[in-house]
């Protein structure tokens, strides 16, 4: 028997501490207006890790919410999907701590998976798949991400860009007489684009030493013009592709959550399909750039502000370093 899969409940973490343009500006040369008029973001959030806003510790009050909602606990959780592009530790991982500080004592696997700020999207998938066949009930899916642990804040061509934040959504079976599914998913990578956006040193290949330090690679650093072009390009196309594989058309789509990047890249991508502003959520204006924890965290703010209603029809798409992308159809 094969089970469409339902959004049970979504929840999502924003640390307290506000990072402003100004507050940029008095640490490298910038202004507000200068970032907004190139990114669209006013300002971010900036998590602290001694009130345990770590990936996991933010993934933990962000669960706890999307329970509540699911009406279910943390033990009927059989499956734990964590995408985090800088993990609590490079072992165990992130998702191991979370079931611990959920409480979690039924055993259930628990995955780390790394596509970036594609990395949620990634997981949709896969956790559909599992649903559908049965083999999992209630899988929770997580972008968790402190975006802050690899900002250069003396690089004013990136530290504008990120912020802090976790997303989940939990994902389990719809019954019989619900309309929820995920219509259609897409997953890509173009690897020849890889140095576009990375981190060069930290893992195997260059572990951290005092020369990588002074060269400042353990940093991230990105090629800004060419992730954009590929980033418009590539979302709109497998935005495209999703909508046609679900034999839908654009005019179907009530929704579009996309990846909070840029604002400008956002508003390409939109305007690709003529999709009118008040159709596509956005908050990368207060929060910028959270990596993969952008699009649940989106998703759940619309959700819980009314817009977004059962029935409704949503499309998800990301990009991040790989190069990789995604994007999702369904209904909620």
């Amino acid at each position: 028997m094969k089970f469409n899969t339902k959004i049970l409940g979504t929840g999502s973490f924003l640390p307290d501490k506000i990072l402003t343009n100004d507050d940029i500006a008095k640490r490298v040369d910038t202004n507000h207006q200068w970032i907004v008029d190139r990114t669209g973001i006013h300002e971010r959030r900036i998590a602290d890790p001694s009130k345990d806003e770590t990936p996991s510790g933010m993934a933990k009050i962000a669960t706890e919410r999307a329970l509540e909602v699911a009406n279910l606990t943390a033990n009927d959780i059989d499956l734990i999907l964590f995408s985090a592009t800088i993990p609590d530790h490079f072992f165990p991982n992130t998702a191991c701590m979370l079931q611990h500080k959920l409480g979690i004592t039924n055993g259930c696997p628990a995955l780390d998976v790394n596509a970036a700020c594609t990395g949620w999207m990634y997981l949709i998938p896969m956790a559909n798949a599992m649903i559908q066949t049965g083999l999992y009930k209630h899988i929770l899916v997580v972008g968790g991400e402190m975006t802050s642990s690899f900002n250069n804040w003396d690089d004013r061509n990136t530290c504008i860009l990120f912020g802090d934040g976790c997303g989940v959504a939990i994902l389990g079976r719809a019954s019989e007489n619900e309309e929820s599914q995920i219509y259609s998913t897409v997953l890509t990578a173009d690897s020849t684009k890889r140095d576009h956006l990375k981190i060069p040193a930290g893992g195997a290949v260059q572990r951290i030493t005092h020369e990588v330090l002074e060269k400042g690679e353990n940093w991230v650093q990105m090629n800004g013009q060419e992730v954009f072009k590929s980033a418009v390009k590539t979302m709109a196309a497998l935005s495209e592709k999703v909508i046609n594989d679900a034999g839908k058309h654009m005019n179907d789509v009530d929704w579009f959550i996309p990846h909070q990047a840029n604002l400008r890249i956002i508003e390409a991508v939109g305007n690709r399909f003529g999709f009118p502003p008040e159709k596509v959520i956005i908050n990368v204006d207060k929060y910028a750039n959270t990596s993969s924890a952008s699009v649940p965290i989106a998703l759940d703010e619309a959700i819980r502000d009314g817009r977004i209603k059962r029935g409704d029809n949503i499309l998800l798409a990301a990009f991040g370093g790989g190069l990789t992308a995604g994007a999702a159809f369904l209904k909620y």
